[in-house]
Parts: structure tokens; sequence; C-alpha cells
């Protein structure tokens, strides 16, 4: 993924943040020889004190042989995307048709080391952390090796993604002349499509021109 200086994170606090809110991405395994990745979508929660993924699979997926072959993967995370037409991106003094489309978005990529969980009370531990996330409210029953899930634990495997590396993408134009920022600050905010709002906060909030 090409990162230009000013699509960069500002610091960790950024990216940490926007993944804190974006917990469903894919999960790129590299092929057997002669076989193309595997791409595998997944709900995943991070940790960001352990540096650490959790998700888990169903034991059936045809990407196992793969992942134990190579344990080297990439967590892939793209949202708050919106696409940009070519007259919001016109110089000022070029004719509206001469401007030149883009997208704008949000992107994480984790480079990770995986680890398979298949005993059954660190899957467990696993599995709770991932419903600690996404169930804060504690409306589940604790997932251990006993009722309700046990019997469960064998049909998945758990993974554990040790985070080596991040690269982090915001891609709003924080480089265009100030007349390219409003055009396209005020074309997401009257064409309010399905994720305008959330590019458009982008735009506003890493822009050398704030919007204001």
């Amino acid at each position: 993924m090409l990162i230009h200086p000013w699509d960069a994170a500002h610091d960790e606090a950024e990216w940490q943040s926007w993944l804190a809110r974006h917990d469903f991405g894919q999960l790129a395994v590299n092929g057997l020889p002669g076989e193309p990745p595997f791409v595998q979508p997944v709900h995943f929660a991070y940790d960001p004190e352990r540096a650490e993924v959790a998700t888990h699979l169903a034991r059936p997926n045809p990407l196992w042989p793969a992942l134990e072959a190579d344990s080297r993967v990439l967590l892939s995370v793209v949202d708050d995307y919106a696409f940009i037409p070519g007259p919001w991106q016109a110089p000022r003094d070029a004719p509206p048709e001469h401007g030149v489309p883009t997208s704008f978005y949000t992107a994480v990529q984790l480079s990770c080391i995986a680890h398979i969980v298949d005993d059954p009370a660190p899957k467990a531990a696993l599995l709770e952390r991932q419903l600690a996330h996404f169930q804060p409210a504690g409306d589940h029953a604790p997932v251990t090796s006993g009722e309700p899930y046990g019997r469960m634990l064998a049909g998945i495997r758990g993974l554990r993604l040790e985070v080596t590396e991040v690269r982090a993408k915001f891609k709003y134009a924080a480089h265009k002349p100030e007349a390219v920022q409003r055009r396209t600050t005020d074309g997401l905010r009257a064409r309010n499509a399905p994720g305008d709002a959330e590019a458009l906060a982008h735009r506003e909030r890493r822009g050398a021109w704030s919007g204001a």
C-alpha cells in the first residue's frame, strides 16, 4: 500500500482510535505453492496493549493448511470511503471536466504472525476476549469449556495474531489547494451518500483548511 506523507497517520493514537471502531476486516493468508492467497472476512478484537488480535474460524475452513505452512498473515481493514468526482478536484483555473476523480478512504493493515489456538481453555479465553469487545454489556454466558459453549469449541479453531507491523493511511486530499479542499468538503456535505459523512469528518479533521 502506497502511503504519501500527507496520508500517513499523525501518530499511533489516530489509527488505534479508528481501529477500535472498525472491527471487521479481511485476513489474507499466503496460499500453498501454486495456489492464490486465501482472503477471509473476519470479525476481530484488537488489543493495543498486547499488540495482538483475537479471532477464530470454523475448523472446516480450507485456509488452515496454508496457515500451518506459513504463519505470516495480513489483516486489512478499509472503511470511511467515498468516490470523489473529477469536477470536485479540478484546479482553480481549469474547466471542471479536467478534474481527475479519486477515492477517499482509511486503511489499516496489520502484519502479523498467526498462532493457532486449539486447546479448549485458551481457546475459550480467546473467545471471551472477542465477546467482551462485541458485547461489553456482559449479556452473554462466560465462555468456558463447560456449558453452553463447551461442545461448540471443537468446531472452531482460535487465532491469536501477533502484530509485527502496522501501516495506516488516511487518504482525504490533505495536500490539495484550499479551493479543492473547499469543493470536496462542500460536495460531500451536499451529496450525503452512504459513507460521505464519515469521509467528510476525516476531510475536515485532516485538511490544512478545516472547512470552518
